[in-house]
């Protein structure tokens, strides 16, 4: 029975997401789309239980990883920023591995 992501010790987590990588490497060169995409996605999941999520505060703005678009956290749950992407007025829940801060001005 595999481990929840929530249930693994950073050690883990960061195995895991070594070898979720090489999964996705080698889904994308055999050309299985669906499968690349999942893999990046357990990665992202992976990857948001590595960080703290008392560093990201509500009504901070942040960038949104590989997107030119930006995103406001009205809130936090567990690893999920929920809030508003830039442009958009529907609630929203973003992993926080996929947040970026902006640079300073």
């Amino acid at each position: 029975m595999e481990k929840r992501f929530s249930q693994m010790t950073m050690n883990e987590l960061r195995e895991e997401v070594g070898r979720l990588r090489e999964e996705a490497i080698k889904a994308e060169r055999q050309g299985r789309v669906s499968e690349f995409a999942v893999a990046q996605r357990k990665m992202t999941m992976a990857a948001s239980y590595m960080l703290d999520p008392n560093e990201f505060q509500p009504g901070e703005v942040y960038l949104l990883d590989e997107e030119e678009a930006t995103f406001q956290i009205s809130y936090l749950n567990g690893i999920f920023a929920w809030g508003y992407r830039e442009g958009n007025h529907e609630l929203e829940a973003v992993p926080i591995a996929i947040l970026k801060k902006q640079p300073e001005a």
